[in-house]
């Protein structure tokens, strides 16, 4: 699509990239009102299809392009995003909004008083926020189906789940309503969506990315980070929103290392090894499928195993459940008929795991974790599957996996867990299967990002992975 000055982008499909539109408006051929004009139009248009949005920011967002616009006019520097227009999972405090974290008890919060930290990060380098996006339920959730708010769905067909817990994220990139989105990442919730939506997702290193102003579920487990359609697209988010921050105990010592200059370097001294064991176990067709694309494209055939992935997710669930009831005590006293059932439900069963299994959970973890990094001494990179299979059926409750009839919403994160466990990067690579995408995780050691997403953009460029066109609606 070319940069003309307007109409720049089309009510039907976005086209542009963040890069395109950042350089577009920076060099005056298109401007940032006409994006955000085109952008809300799309939302309008195709939302009540997809219910990726929860909240619309259409005010903010016209006063964020004009102020922009201007300062491209006056030749002021208007930043590497400048104009692109961006949405957050709705447990991001937006001004003006109350963080409703997909809940129906939180929407009794009064509006928040500021943005949360990586919005701020986000339009200081020029983005416009332009809404706040559906998510499951105090983000305890694999699906994308909320009870209060209505599934997302998938932009690729629209009876399918979009995964979750970030499933608007996922839903409003994948379907070309916004070319970037923030989500959160506890057990799987920007892999999972990025898995069935078709979109490039990055869980960075525990602590890289400042949680301030976030509605937390689990503080030991929890991530922010972004969606988009590129590789180039999700590493400039991911470069503006680096930084320490007092206001997030995990995240206050770790400088800014930017990667996208580092995207074309050369991957071929890298040392990169399939996950066996548990990630070649539990998996559909499509999900072995889609490693071996991968694992082909890099040119290896080498496998590792990676110790005690299946005793790893089982101690996830023990602290999640554990450290998750523990955030929700005084709601689940006070208003317990205001949560989703299966939620409710979850965290009441949390509430109640002894102290002592805890405790080994915790121990267990030091372990897992002292043997992960063990392993990167002798490896780079490891793929593995991002999701057991493809999009489920919205509503589907069981799939059968290796014979067994297996719950759908406990077992969709069987492959995320054990990484998000102990706080690994990791980029979700899309691969554009027949007739559903699904993703493979890029996994890196701690603070290694740039080589999880110089793995991605090879991957990408090969043309092994990328961001279909969305066609479900």
């Amino acid at each position: 699509m070319s940069l003309q000055r307007e109409p720049a982008m089309t009510v039907e499909r976005g086209g542009l990239s963040a890069l395109e539109i950042a350089q577009g408006v920076t060099g005056q051929k298109i401007s940032a009102l006409g994006v955000t004009e085109a952008t809300l139009a799309r939302i309008a248009k195709h939302n009540p299809v997809l219910n990726a949005f929860t909240d619309v920011t259409a005010d903010r967002a016209r006063a964020r392009a004009r102020a922009i616009d201007a300062a491209v006019a006056a030749g002021q520097n208007a930043g590497p995003l400048a104009g692109v227009p961006f949405a957050v999972k709705n447990l991001f405090d937006v001004q003006g909004l109350s963080t409703r974290a997909g809940s129906k008890i939180n929407r009794d919060l009064k509006p928040s008083p500021r943005d949360a930290a990586l919005i701020q990060r986000m339009e200081a380098a020029g983005a416009v926020l332009v809404g706040a996006l559906n998510m499951g339920e105090y983000a305890y959730d694999f699906t994308g189906e909320n009870v209060h708010d209505g599934a997302s769905r998938n932009p690729h067909d629209v009876t399918r789940m979009t995964g979750g817990s970030s499933g608007g994220s996922g839903s409003a990139v994948g379907g070309d309503l916004v070319p970037l989105a923030l989500g959160s990442d506890t057990n799987g919730s920007i892999r999972v969506p990025a898995s069935f939506c078709g979109t490039f997702g990055l869980k960075p290193t525990y602590g890289r990315l400042s949680r301030a102003g976030s509605f937390p579920f689990v503080f030991s487990f929890d991530h922010l980070g972004p969606f988009a359609r590129s590789v180039s697209d999700l590493a400039l988010a991911y470069d503006v929103m680096q930084g320490p921050d007092p206001d997030d105990a995990a995240c206050t010592t770790r400088p800014a290392e930017p990667v996208t200059p580092l995207l074309a370097q050369d991957i071929g001294g890298l040392r990169i090894a399939i996950a066996g064991g548990h990630f070649q176990n539990s998996v559909f067709p499509e999900a072995t499928e889609a490693v071996a694309r991968v694992a082909k494209a890099l040119g290896t055939t080498r496998t590792v195993e990676i110790p005690e992935a299946a005793r790893a997710r089982a101690a996830a669930y023990v602290i999640t459940t554990s450290e998750g009831a523990s955030l929700h005590l005084d709601r689940l006293r006070k208003r317990p008929n205001d949560f989703d059932p299966a939620v409710r439900d979850r965290l009441l069963a949390g509430a109640m795991i002894p102290a002592p299994l805890i405790d080994r959970a915790q121990k267990f973890r030091r372990w897992y974790r002292a043997r992960a990094l063990e392993m990167f001494q002798s490896v780079d990179v490891i793929i593995a599957p991002a999701t057991p299979c493809v999009a489920p059926k919205i509503g589907q409750v069981t799939f059968v996996l290796d014979g067994v009839e297996l719950p759908v919403r406990a077992n969709i994160g069987i492959h995320t867990q054990p990484i998000s466990f102990i706080g690994l990067p990791v980029v979700a690579v899309p691969v554009p299967l027949e007739p559903l995408p699904i993703g493979v995780q890029i996994i890196a050691a701690p603070w290694r990002e740039d080589i999880a997403l110089r793995v991605a953009f090879a991957l990408e460029r090969a043309g092994v992975a990328s961001a279909p066109s969305p066609r479900g609606f």
